[in-house]
């Protein structure tokens, strides 16, 4: 499927996922949040994909939501009914949530390559990836503070989770930059790599490890990490045991043990 906003590439397990309008920074208008929803559901359908990498093209990961898509709800205010006005507007974030989620929700571990800016919209969708990498010389902020808005789109939830609360409650509070090696320290990403060259081929590597483990282990894994995120430890044990009653004994399993015993890399189907 060709797309206006995005390019997705498949190769080898690993899907590339790239935000392609450097021409604007990445800001992301209504045709992008639409296009992110549609692909993250593609490939999570998709049975040859078990990895994908997320990134933007030219100088920044992402600018966040563009502006005219925020100067479009101006429009709710031909709306004469308030409670219909109110309910259009409560429907337009909902939808641009739904394609957040939908990044949490693909079942294929997402990793964030993230170089330049990230601001607004863009950390609430790296927040939603299960693998945060960046550049040195990147910077994330939470900007909606500086633009007489809450935000909206997931950070304010997901962060706190990430990070220690109290570092998310002060980016939230003053929209200041954090640099891709303050970031590495806080833990709001896994490392930060000296340039870019060197984080692409340090995500590839990654990436490719995980294309090589059972995909119905590193769906299952995704699944655990997520649920137990938010729910209590015992909840989490009960999930596990009724996961495993169900998926344990897969042909992946199998695989695994007789490459082990033949003393060969393990093949797993799609």
């Amino acid at each position: 499927m060709d797309y206006k906003i995005f390019s997705v590439d498949v190769q080898d397990h690993i899907a590339k996922v790239v935000l392609n309008r450097p021409e604007k920074a990445n800001s992301i208008p209504q045709a992008g949040w639409d296009e992110m929803h549609a692909i993250f559901n593609q490939l999570d359908a998709d049975p040859a994909v078990r990895v994908i990498i997320l990134s933007g093209a030219g100088k920044c990961f992402c600018a966040g939501i563009d502006l005219s898509l925020l100067m479009s709800v101006q429009q709710l205010n031909d709306l004469s009914c308030e409670a219909r006005k109110r309910e259009a507007l409560r429907k337009f974030i909902l939808d641009l949530q739904a394609a957040v989620n939908a990044i949490e929700q693909c079942r294929k571990p997402v990793i964030a390559a993230i170089h330049g800016a990230c601001i607004g919209g863009g950390v609430d969708i790296i927040a939603a990836c299960d693998l945060r990498y960046c550049t040195q010389d990147a910077y994330f902020t939470i900007k909606e503070i500086d633009m007489g808005m809450v935000a909206d789109l997931g950070t304010l939830q997901r962060l706190p989770k990430i990070i220690a609360p109290g570092i998310a409650a002060e980016m939230a509070y003053t929209g200041r930059n954090v640099s891709g090696t303050e970031a590495a320290k806080i833990n709001l990403v896994n490392q930060a790599y000296r340039d870019q060259a060197a984080m692409e081929e340090g995500v590839q590597e990654i990436a490719t490890m995980i294309a090589h483990k059972s995909p119905v282990s590193i769906r299952g894994t995704k699944e655990m990490l997520r649920y137990t995120r938010d729910h209590s430890v015992a909840e989490g044990l009960q999930y596990m045991a009724t996961w495993n009653a169900s998926y344990l004994l897969s042909n992946d399993l199998m695989e695994a043990f007789s490459a082990k015993m033949e003393r060969r890399a393990a093949k797993f189907k799609d």
